[in-house]
């Protein structure tokens, strides 16, 4: 089924996403840093025989607005809520990547009435991460605190987006000829005014954000559903049993390693996961 590139109206911001339309089950898969809703386009038609898929431009990515707000990931979930309202659906299964993964996270924390399946992809959650963290945190996460600071980024990064974006997707990654033909387009994405800024952005939430999760996690609320969690062995989370680290947050939490991959699982190995999402969100 041909996808569709939609833009509606939220409540604050304009959001774009791919569409495959039609009234199956709804599937929304949410993209990291620094991508965009394009990293889904090996996944997307496979997954249209049995769902309706979106995959939307988070807030402040791609084609989706770049407002100086709303990065918390309380109120980027309450956009993909929102998303949902706004396409008629009561119900939604969510694959999460990276920071997609962080916002799928809180989604299942703050809306899990509708909520039915979530899988996340290369990611621990961003609370054992800041309590836990080790000198490999240190050695693999340097960049979130860096994308933290005020205004340096931007003016170190700005004249030379492409070196930098480059620099994660060949560390990043194992299947580097996967990602080489749709790097260009990311350099361009993230050319965009304001665009850069707001990948940033989506970092400095940080602070906000532990405070959101510290308030769920310390209260005793957590994840019921089981939830999917895969990981590159070769990721940034490769070599760790990242299912421990869920399960405090998730106890229903399983999964597995993906041999032969990098960070980038749906460009990396995606026929893998698709093999794995089809026996998960059909179950």
């Amino acid at each position: 089924m041909a996808s569709m590139r939609r833009i509606t109206q939220l409540s604050d911001i304009k959001m774009s996403y791919t569409d495959t339309g039609g009234t199956q089950p709804l599937v929304v898969l949410l993209h990291g840093w620094p991508q965009t809703s394009q990293c889904w386009a090996r996944v997307i038609p496979d997954l249209a025989q049995h769902y309706r898929v979106v995959a939307p431009d988070l807030r402040g990515y791609g084609l989706t607005d770049k407002p100086r707000g709303g990065f918390d990931k309380k109120s980027m979930a309450q956009d993909i809520r929102e998303l949902v309202n706004h396409l008629g659906y009561s119900s939604v299964r969510i694959v999460g990547h990276d920071r997609g993964a962080r916002v799928a996270h809180r989604f299942a924390l703050d809306h899990g009435e509708v909520l039915t399946h979530l899988t996340v992809l290369d990611i621990a959650p961003t609370l054992h991460m800041f309590r836990h963290g080790s000198m490999d945190t240190a050695h693999g996460y340097w960049h979130w605190l860096f994308h933290m600071k005020d205004d340096l980024p931007e003016l170190l990064v700005g004249p030379h987006i492409d070196a930098y974006l480059r620099f994660f997707f060949e560390r990043w990654t194992l299947q580097r000829g996967a990602l080489e033909p749709v790097i260009g387009d990311y350099v361009e994405a993230f050319s965009q005014p304001g665009a850069l800024r707001s990948g940033f952005d989506d970092y400095r939430a940080t602070d906000i954000d532990l405070v959101h999760d510290a308030g769920d996690f310390d209260a005793g609320r957590t994840v019921d559903l089981p939830v999917q969690v895969l990981w590159g062995a070769q990721g940034l989370v490769g070599g760790k049993d990242v299912v421990e680290f869920w399960k405090p947050f998730a106890p229903n939490a399983f999964g597995e390693p993906i041999s032969d991959c990098g960070h980038f699982i749906p460009e990396e190995q995606p026929e893998i996961l698709l093999d794995k999402l089809k026996h998960h969100l059909a179950a």
